[in-house]
């Protein structure tokens, strides 16, 4: 009977081998050597009465599909509704997430001239990867095609946001810009641009020739790839 309650109890990650722990196993073969249920694990620190630390993170991850791309996307009140996330478990899972989206960009913002669209739409993933509703960004270069500033303007709904063009033209000569690109998102994956996409780029290449400023191009964002007004020869 005591054999069959052992059996029955939830093993904890203290009885498991020292060489299956997620952090010794780290420690000595490298972060390289975790998968993704047991990185999430470290970063979790610990599980529920019923649930080993490596459990619980499989759970999340499967209640993800099993994707770090969908899990990216949980807010903090998402991740607490999991039995054994509390607040500050969800921050860490959060904070995480946004790091992996701002390491493989530092580098590139601060040195490159953003001079096509793959760099502006990479420029831009940071901010507007993993979003649910539509928001309108202006990225603001100078004569070189060097980075002044990349701004939010607006966030909408799933399918529009608001674009006041005075505000946008009132950024780019605050910052003494001569040259900017378009940068909006299509939650739904699509790229393609609508006919009020293109009414409004018409608006603002017009605009900006009276303003003696460069619309260098217009990017619709997605997760996964962009449509670029200027690569599609749209902007004239």
């Amino acid at each position: 009977m005591v054999q069959k309650a052992q059996l029955n109890a939830v093993l904890k990650i203290q009885d498991w081998a020292v060489s299956d722990r997620p952090r010794e196993k780290l420690l000595k073969q490298g972060t390289a050597s975790l998968t993704d249920a047991e990185l999430l694990a470290v970063l979790l620190g610990s599980g529920t009465r019923n649930l080993s630390v490596v459990s619980l993170a499989q759970h999340i991850l499967k209640a993800n599909d099993n994707s770090l791309h969908e899990l990216a996307k949980r807010s903090v009140q998402e991740l607490t509704q999991f039995r054994g996330i509390g607040e500050a478990k969800a921050i860490a899972i959060v904070c995480a997430m946004e790091l992996t989206r701002r390491r493989p960009h530092e580098y590139r913002e601060k040195k490159e001239a953003i001079n096509s669209s793959l760099k502006a739409y990479s420029l831009l993933q940071p901010d507007l990867t993993d979003k649910f509703v539509e928001e309108f960004w202006i990225i603001l270069l100078n004569r070189a095609n060097y980075l002044i500033k990349k701004i939010k303007i607006s966030s909408g709904g799933t399918s529009s946001t608001v674009v006041d063009p005075k505000l946008v033209f009132k950024r780019v000569l605050d910052h003494q810009a001569t040259a900017m690109i378009l940068a909006h998102n299509h939650p739904s994956g699509n790229p393609s641009p609508s006919v009020a996409d293109k009414q409004l780029t018409r608006r603002f290449a017009e605009a900006s020739k009276l303003l003696d400023v460069t619309l260098t191009d217009h990017i619709i964002f997605t997760d996964k790839t962009y449509f670029s007004f200027a690569d599609e020869g749209l902007l004239a």
